[in-house]
């Protein structure tokens, strides 16, 4: 199994290019399926989730070829066989993999497809994506791990409010109904800018894809669709976690190959904290900042604060004089690195869905253990700015979402090497 070895305490500087985004490239794949015509995917990260959705369509039939030096997929599914089961090889560690289900559904009118993994940090259950699926006019069970759906006659556009916010099933369906008969308009969808990169994607291909509102959609069916090119969007969460690496342990880092109005809510909660930067349109540099204070934050769906840097800021939030507070609104049992952190010297408690942060405190290294993806990056955070070396077990999660996390560490001259047991 291997691990990060991280020694702290160096002063971060240099350049960061930010990697495609996964939480993008994952559903522009699954959309993938609806097409036979030639498709070629831009700036996609590789890493783990983003191989395994690849491999996954290989299996079920795609003519999926990577492009490792250029960071591309190029697709072209004329003539292909398609498998419509999606088995839980590929699923069980990826909760990506369910989106596969709408495409499928869509395009083949049947689709077998296992309940999905991924990440320990609460049930996540898939119901609002079979709830905008039935709507479409899918019959859906659930057997033996699996999600069994079907639409003899296609799906049918029709008029779709979620009873909650979700980003996957807000995906799903938008793909689905891409493909329908008809037209359908989602209502109280999720808005975050990986979704407006998919209706992007596929409206080059040929949907016409209208946003309402912040959070309704019309999409006009249409089973007719073009050859695409298109570029995936910047990783919003990477250039988060290393804005906040800068704002811990830097005095002069810049991050490039952004979109700073898409961090709007992050960049404002962090000055708020006394982080100091400057920003131009595609990039932000994180200046020295010594003087941080504490804040409260909670977790929304965008344009909040992200869940996915719920844990990053947490380990910022120990260096603040006073007591910080973070509501976690989107996932339960998402504080598992919590314990972590305090075995390094935090003096955080937890209450519920809220967590108490008191500093500032002073982190020293210790052997801690990832739980998940984000929880993951938080202890090599943490491990940049203890006293002398911490060790990360269980990197296999970094890996799902981080594309070269040491080697651009190590860039802007961080001591954190992987040791391979």
């Amino acid at each position: 199994m291997q691990k990060l070895i991280v020694k702290g305490k160096k002063n971060l500087s240099g350049v960061v290019k930010i990697s495609g985004s996964k939480n993008a490239t994952l559903p522009i794949l699954a959309a993938s399926i609806l097409s036979d015509k030639k498709i070629e995917i831009k700036n996609i990260p590789l890493v783990k989730d983003v191989i395994t959705m690849s491999q996954l369509l290989k299996h079920i039939g795609s003519n999926i070829k990577v492009n490792f030096r250029d960071k591309k997929f190029l697709i072209h599914n004329k003539n292909k066989k398609f498998k419509t089961i999606a088995p839980y090889a590929f699923v069980k560690t990826m909760r990506a993999g369910v989106i596969v289900l709408g495409p499928l559904l869509a395009k083949f009118r049947k689709a077998k497809v296992s309940l999905p993994g991924g990440c320990a940090i609460g049930t996540r259950p898939v119901n609002i994506h079979l709830f905008g699926l039935k709507k479409l006019g899918a019959d859906i069970k659930i057997k033996d791990g699996y999600i069994l759906a079907e639409a003899k006659e296609g799906l049918i556009g029709t008029s779709i409010r979620f009873p909650s916010i979700s980003v996957g099933a807000t995906e799903n369906v938008i793909i689905a109904a891409s493909f329908a008969k008809g037209t359908t308009y989602l209502k109280n969808c999720a808005c975050e800018p990986e979704i407006k990169n998919l209706t992007d994607f596929l409206k080059k291909m040929g949907i016409k894809i209208t946003w309402l509102s912040k959070r309704k959609i019309k999409i006009i069916g249409n089973q007719k669709l073009k050859a695409v090119s298109h570029n995936v969007m910047f990783d919003r969460i990477e250039a988060g976690t290393f804005i906040i690496a800068g704002a811990l342990a830097s005095r002069n880092l810049k991050i490039v190959g952004i979109e700073t109005k898409i961090l709007n809510k992050e960049l404002k909660v962090l000055k708020k904290m006394g982080v100091k930067f400057k920003i131009k349109k595609n990039e932000i540099k994180i200046l020295d900042s010594k003087n941080i204070r504490s804040a409260y934050i909670k977790t929304e769906p965008y344009p909040g604060f992200p869940t996915d840097l719920q844990a990053q800021i947490m380990v910022l939030m120990t260096k603040a004089k006073g007591i910080s507070k973070i509501k976690e609104n989107i996932f339960e049992n998402r504080f598992m690195h919590v314990p972590e952190l305090n075995r390094m010297g935090a003096k955080i408690r937890t209450s519920g869905n809220s967590s108490f942060i008191h500093g500032p405190q002073n982190l020293n290294g210790a052997e801690v253990m990832a739980t998940d993806l984000r929880a993951s990056v938080s202890l090599v955070l943490a491990g940049l700015i203890a006293k002398n070396k911490t060790i990360v077990n269980r990197v296999y999660h970094l890996d799902r979402g981080y594309e070269e996390l040491e080697k651009k560490l190590r860039k802007c001259k961080a001591n954190i090497s992987r040791v391979y047991n």
